[in-house]
């Protein structure tokens, strides 16, 4: 089987594809979890990268789970029970944590219907920009189970717990035009127009300093489960590192000379 994610670069902006079209990119097997983890370990080590895009290729972001290996108890869903536990959290669940954890400000560029585990997997970027196309659903319920890859953690903090119960209790799906309202993406774009728009974005983010970017997106993940001192005193200390770089003092530099800057990522 090829590949699932095709990875493009075009300088700091790194663009990622979910690239199995025929099964509308959905989460299958263990080998689609390992290249999501060691993309995200590869792109910490890479000081360059700036920005991640992901969308999907086809006409799906991620149609989630694969039901027919779970009405089979194949692939990723098989196993008596203890075993079914481990697979989870041995498996599809280093996906969140490994995204959640990585440094560089990613962009969802939702092309299509995310469903599931793509819904999910959409909520583990920080932006979010959807086609008309789109659709949103915490569908688990429906199939008598729950979102086991960390949906109930994500989806309230970006709509807030009555709108995600909503979908988690009904599984009902949301149009762009309701998940722009409910603030689940921030820019609805035509079809055609969507990756153009995220990479305009993306070059936007990445016309920033790496080293600001990467902290300033640690801050604001800490800041979701500290309280304001704590915060404060981990942005005192992050600031101070940040003063300390190269590309602080050419910031600062081309501002002040009224410049573009040329950052080294130093």
């Amino acid at each position: 089987m090829t590949a699932f994610l095709h990875i493009e670069r075009d300088g700091p902006v790194v663009t990622v594809r979910m690239n199995h079209p025929d099964t509308r990119n959905a989460l299958t097997s263990p080998e689609q979890i390992e290249e999501f983890v060691q993309l995200c370990a590869n792109l910490r080590r890479d000081r360059s990268a700036r920005v991640m895009v992901l969308t999907g290729n086809g006409s799906a972001f991620c149609a989630g789970g694969n039901v027919k290996d779970m009405r089979e108890r194949s692939g990723i869903f098989a196993g008596q029970p203890y075993e079914l536990r481990d697979t989870y959290r041995d498996g599809i669940q280093r996906i969140p944590l490994a995204l959640y954890e990585l440094d560089i400000p990613i962009i969802a560029a939702v092309n299509g219907p995310a469903i599931g585990a793509g819904l999910d997997l959409a909520c583990m970027c920080d932006i979010r920009l959807a086609s008309p196309t789109a659709v949103f659903a915490e569908s688990f319920v429906r199939l008598g189970i729950v979102p086991g890859d960390g949906g109930a953690w994500l989806l309230p903090r970006i709509i807030g717990i009555p709108k995600a119960s909503l979908m988690a209790f009904t599984g009902d799906p949301i149009d762009a035009a309701k998940a722009l309202d409910w603030g689940l993406v921030e820019q609805v774009c035509t079809h055609e127009t969507l990756q153009s728009e995220a990479q305009a974005l993306a070059k936007r983010i990445a016309s920033n300093p790496g080293h600001a970017l990467r902290l300033c997106k640690r801050l604001l993940r800490e800041g979701q489960h500290m309280r304001l001192d704590s915060l404060l005193e981990l942005s005192a200390a992050y600031q101070s590192i940040a003063h300390h770089t190269a590309d602080h003092e050419e910031a600062v530099a081309a501002f002040v000379e009224k410049r573009a800057p040329s950052y080294q990522d130093k």
